[in-house]
């Protein structure tokens, strides 16, 4: 897979499947180019920043949420299978890294975890629901957490809150809706809620009009937005 090639062709982009069947989705240059840009900004990433990318590339997470947008700006960017001893092993050499909660999970699950220190490090979580405990674990060993929500067809940096301290996580946590898991208050991508369900437009969104998401939303007083489930 040719980096500098998507960035001019575009790229077919195959679903996971977490929020529905399966599906191919072609991310056009002009979506690349905004959603780049949504990424970079929303995750401080420079020419100088290290990239580490454990998430598989065929999807949108592991290609569009770090790997390509550092890419384009000429960061470094390292591509290697997720291993959780591997990652708390090799992780204090970069910047940046977006996980799944699975993975986060997977790490949490060693020991070396509990007494690692992950200051100066910036990761990235999204694919799937972020739960509290994920962010409080991680904001515990001293990185800045971003939550975040995106799809195929949007983002993936659509959405998102970062974390940078525990204070700000019980902050958030106090202001909560239910049991629900944030999807955040900074949006890269215009939204709207109908009958619950979360719409959104934008440069980031690979259609030019309104798209239902499928997921259904809410939103606090706050105007944070918190994942429901699926329609």
């Amino acid at each position: 897979m040719k980096l500098k090639n998507i960035l001019s062709a575009g790229i077919d982009i195959r679903s996971s499947g977490t929020t529905g069947v399966p599906k191919t989705v072609f991310q056009p240059p002009s979506k690349l180019a905004a959603a780049n840009s949504a990424a970079i900004d929303s995750q401080k990433i420079t020419s100088k920043s290290r990239i580490y990318t454990v998430c598989k590339i065929e999807h949108a997470g592991g290609l569009l949420a770090q790997t390509l947008p550092a890419y384009s700006i000429g960061s470094d960017v390292v591509i290697e299978k997720f291993n959780a001893y591997r990652w708390l092993k090799e992780i204090h050499k970069y910047s940046h890294t977006h996980l799944t909660p699975r993975h986060c999970l997977a790490i949490m699950k060693t020991k070396e975890f509990w007494n690692s220190n992950l200051s100066n490090i910036w990761i990235t979580c999204g694919s799937d629901p972020v739960t509290w405990d994920i962010i409080e674990s991680f904001v515990n060993r001293g990185c800045v957490f971003m939550a975040n929500w995106g799809m195929t067809e949007v983002g993936p940096c659509a959405i998102n809150t970062v974390f940078s301290d525990i204070e700000t996580v019980k902050a958030y946590k106090t202001n909560q809706i239910s049991e629900y898991c944030i999807m955040g208050d900074r949006a890269y991508v215009d939204y709207k809620i109908i009958n619950d369900e979360l719409y959104v437009n934008g440069d980031i969104c690979v259609y030019n009009d309104w798209f239902p998401t499928g997921d259904l939303a809410e939103k606090n007083n706050n105007g944070t937005l918190y994942y429901r489930g699926r329609k």
